[in-house]
């Protein structure tokens, strides 16, 4: 603790060798970062400029790779001072500042795929009430909810952590979790019971009715025509592989971050960083690759047709 400034340092216990590999671990992280940032903000970009992609499934993706942006950056230049630091060290405050913005992002995850869930349930089981049901102020409204109602989810435990008395200034992590609450004196019964209901609030209840919608979706689809189950299959498809590896990783950080194991250090360490380092990247590429108007745009961005060189002037 500083007395002078009366400000509360933790220090990061979650990396491994960095004295070592400082430089290798700085130009493997600014390289994924750049990639993150590149890879999603060109997808959002496509959809923004082009108008047959303004449409709500189009804006939904668009969402959910903003937050791959923003979730990304409240981490990775953090990472980026640590492995350039003697120390690995952060201020509380900046600590839980991290924790909210992590979780509130990472929860919006969840409802945004649970409207993503529903927008294609009414496309493909309601394609006549479409129009009238997925209106622009509908998914104005959808977007507002998927992000406003997770934050101020997350932002009372943040809140009531602020004001707990702490007795631990080490952290087992590279970044602040779920973890912080380790550091305090007594375990609050009030976060606990709390982030139980917000466990269930924001991913358990999501989850169920994002399956229960496509189950019926499927079950729909499977007695339909072969065109049918093709549209389903290209759109639904990737938002199910979405939702599968994020709710691996969100497993992970749920089991591992907030109960105590005997997993060692490096294990630990490799762990902590899939939860942000493979997701963002694999979000544009499911999308890039499997959607195919998207698909398409990115290749007339990057494979622009060959212009010949001669033209034939004759009539």
């Amino acid at each position: 603790m500083d007395d002078k400034f009366n400000v509360t340092y933790i220090t990061f216990n979650g990396y491994v060798e960095v004295q070592n590999y400082r430089y290798l671990y700085f130009f493997i992280m600014i390289t994924v970062y750049f990639l993150i940032i590149f890879y999603n903000s060109t997808i959002v970009y496509l959809i923004w400029k082009h108008k047959n992609l303004h449409e709500p499934m189009y804006i939904f993706i668009a969402a959910l790779l903003i937050n791959s942006v923003i979730l990304s950056s409240a981490v990775y230049p953090k990472y980026l001072i640590d492995f350039l630091s003697d120390r690995q060290i952060i201020s509380y405050s900046a600590c839980l500042f991290q924790f909210f913005t992590f979780y509130a992002i990472s929860s919006s995850e969840f409802s945004l795929l649970s409207v993503m869930a529903y927008d294609r349930y009414v496309s493909i089981c309601n394609p006549l009430q479409y129009p009238s049901i997925m209106r622009k102020n509908t998914v104005c409204i959808f977007l507002l909810l998927a992000w406003l109602v997770p934050a101020c989810h997350i932002a009372i435990p943040a809140i009531l952590s602020a004001k707990s008395k702490l007795c631990s200034f080490t952290l087992k992590a590279i970044f602040c979790n779920n973890t912080i609450y380790r550091l305090q004196c007594v375990s609050s019964r009030v976060i606990t019971i709390y982030g139980v209901v917000a466990l269930v609030d924001l991913a358990v209840l999501p989850l169920l009715f994002i399956i229960f919608t496509y189950a019926k979706i499927l079950f729909i689809t499977y007695r339909s025509c072969k065109e049918v189950k093709k549209k389903t299959a290209e759109t639904c498809l990737p938002h199910l592989l979405v939702l599968i590896s994020y709710s691996c990783l969100c497993a992970y950080d749920i089991s591992i971050a907030r109960v105590e194991s005997n997993f060692p250090k490096t294990a630990r360490f490799i762990m902590m960083l899939q939860t942000v380092f493979y997701y963002p990247l694999l979000n544009p590429l499911i999308y890039g690759l499997k959607m195919k108007e998207i698909s398409k745009h990115l290749k007339k961005l990057f494979l622009p047709a060959k212009t010949p060189l001669f033209m034939n002037t004759d009539h």
